[in-house]
């Protein structure tokens, strides 16, 4: 996709959390050991799901789809910091950082809905114990497994499709260590209100669904939990 009509910028530099030389190695391990334990600790979650049948259940199905999205979000943005931090490098390219960016959304998007998914399971195991298998059959688990994916790869294309219609002129030093929606459409030099409007909609749908269906599954819980 050839992106030269739009923008006069071909790259964004990123400027990480500290610019001083001093921190740069000190970040670096940091970072590196924050990453190595989430994927490890991710991966081992993944890995004892998929080997013991037992744990072949609703619960830790959406378990395994959260260890997964929480390794693919990070996997997304520490590795480029890693390697600007090593090459002292902080350049990416534009059709890199839209990329990055649509993907960055869709993980953390898919988190929150997981989430909300969960706690619904957690309370139709404590509060209807009895119907619980039939009520959480294969179909349904499928389908509450899917429809977070596709609500997250949404939104992240509806973000992109906006961030593409924009124009970059000077500015391309982005404040962060990764590309993120914010801080690009704060270097935009056209008109953005389109894009902040949908930020701000699409962003409180996608923090409060997921929040209100925790909130009213838990207080459910609760209620459940103090009648015995």
């Amino acid at each position: 996709m050839h992106l030269g009509n739009q923008t006069s910028i071909s790259e964004f530099l990123l400027l990480g959390l500290s610019t001083q030389p001093e921190q740069q190695e000190l970040l670096f391990a940091l970072f590196l050991a924050m990453y190595l334990a989430t994927v490890v600790g991710n991966g081992l979650i993944i890995l004892a799901i998929g080997l013991d049948s037992y744990l072949h259940t609703p619960m830790y199905l959406f378990l395994a789809n959260l260890a997964f999205a929480d390794i693919s979000s990070i996997s997304t943005s520490v590795p480029k910091m890693l390697m600007n931090i090593q090459t002292k490098s902080p350049s990416i390219s534009y059709e890199s950082c839209v990329t990055h960016m649509y993907f960055s959304i869709v993980f953390v998007v898919i988190d929150n809905f997981l989430l909300g998914v969960m706690a619904c399971d957690r309370f139709v195991a404590i509060c209807h114990p009895l119907n619980c298998t039939a009520i959480m059959g294969p179909r349904l688990c499928l389908w509450l497994t899917a429809i977070p994916w596709v609500l997250s790869n949404a939104v992240a294309l509806t973000h992109t499709l906006l961030l593409l219609r924009l124009v970059f002129c000077d500015g391309n030093a982005l404040p962060h260590f990764f590309c993120d929606l914010a801080p690009l459409l704060r270097l935009s030099c056209s008109d953005t209100t389109a894009n902040e409007l949908v930020f701000f909609v699409v962003g409180s749908w996608v923090v409060t669904l997921p929040f209100a269906l925790t909130l009213i599954s838990y207080v459910c819980v609760v209620r459940a939990v103090l009648r015995l």
